[in-house]
């Protein structure tokens, strides 16, 4: 069955058991974890007795719901099953590992879907340091923006917005990309630092910072500072640091508008992803083609999937 998703390939401590129900059945590293999906409105094909027989842990969500979506709710833990627990995700381009934790909001910690563009970002900075090489130049082969802190020189800049526990960040820092980590948890951020120590980068240049996404590019307009590539994984709703509110519909094109003030002259690509259903990977192109017609290069768009072990379908996980 071809459904043409773009689908990860490189995972040995994920799987995707089964979905169906509204919910998936996951394996991270030796644990099965089962929580909602809303995109499985099929039957499961393991069914009800199946989940329950070998699941470790278990989201049910808070019929009262909540600010985001109405995804609160508790786990339901089979004994031994700890709270935080490392996978690791090794391929050609990177060596990760990653802490996984059991959050109020059903997440874990990671979107086993973005090694796909884990692999994208990391194939990308290596390309320009292999054409650098060939060419006999030490530095990138794009035009390198200065940035405040520490700085590698000749070296890809990357701005990572909302940027998580760091799954993005470390693929960039691994192929050789000085990052610029910004998340508006905090606890989001000291995470990936943990992630980053643990998968041998944290003397890498990364900048962490705690900030609203909006508020630190429009600082950076206005300080100059400019980015060769650009990475993006809005929420559908969130709040900023100071309770900022966030709505993925109302606010992307206008931070995509500011975001092309800090691109460097010639940069090396703006990847977005989104989990909403509301933006289909064709309005996504649509946004980006227009506000980067002045730049040299091509906008394609997909949707990223998830290979699911029992029926052999994929499910959908965003554009």
């Amino acid at each position: 069955m071809d459904v043409g998703l773009l689908i990860p390939e490189g995972w040995n401590d994920y799987e995707l058991v089964d979905c169906g129900g509204f919910e998936k059945l996951e394996r991270f590293g030796r644990y099965l974890v089962a929580r909602p999906e809303p995109q499985a409105v099929w039957d499961k094909s393991l069914g009800d007795k199946e989940w329950l027989r070998r699941v470790d842990a278990y989201f049910r969500r808070d019929p009262r719901g909540g600010d985001r979506g109405g995804e609160r709710g508790e786990w339901t833990l089979r004994d031994g099953m700890p709270q935080q627990w490392w996978i690791g995700y090794r391929s050609d381009a990177m060596d990760l590992k990653l802490r996984l934790g059991l959050t109020a909001f059903k997440h874990v910690g990671i979107f086993p879907e973005q090694a796909a563009n884990w692999e994208f970002i990391a194939g990308q900075v290596r390309r320009v340091a292999e054409t650098s090489a060939g060419n006999g130049n030490p530095g990138s082969a794009v035009a390198v923006a200065g940035r405040p802190g520490e700085n590698v020189s000749g070296a890809v800049q990357v701005l990572n917005l909302f940027a998580y526990t760091g799954g993005a960040t470390l693929a960039a820092a691994a192929a050789g990309a000085s990052v610029t980590h910004v998340d508006a948890s905090k606890g989001m951020v000291t995470w990936a630092k943990e992630n980053a120590a643990a998968s041998g980068l944290a003397d890498a240049p990364i900048r962490w910072l705690v900030d609203d996404c909006v508020k630190f590019v429009e600082r950076e307009i206005r300080r100059g500072n400019h980015y060769d590539a650009i990475i993006m994984d809005p929420p559908s709703y969130g709040r900023g640091p100071k309770g900022e509110i966030w709505k993925i519909e109302d606010a992307i094109h206008p931070l995509v508008k500011l975001c092309t003030k800090i691109l460097s002259d010639d940069p090396l690509f703006f990847l977005i992803n989104s989990y909403t259903t509301g933006l289909a990977p064709a309005v996504l192109t649509y946004m980006l083609a227009t506000e980067m017609k002045k730049y040299k290069g091509h906008v394609d768009s997909q949707e990223i999937g998830l290979p699911v072990k029992s029926n052999g379908l994929v499910l959908p996980c965003g554009a």
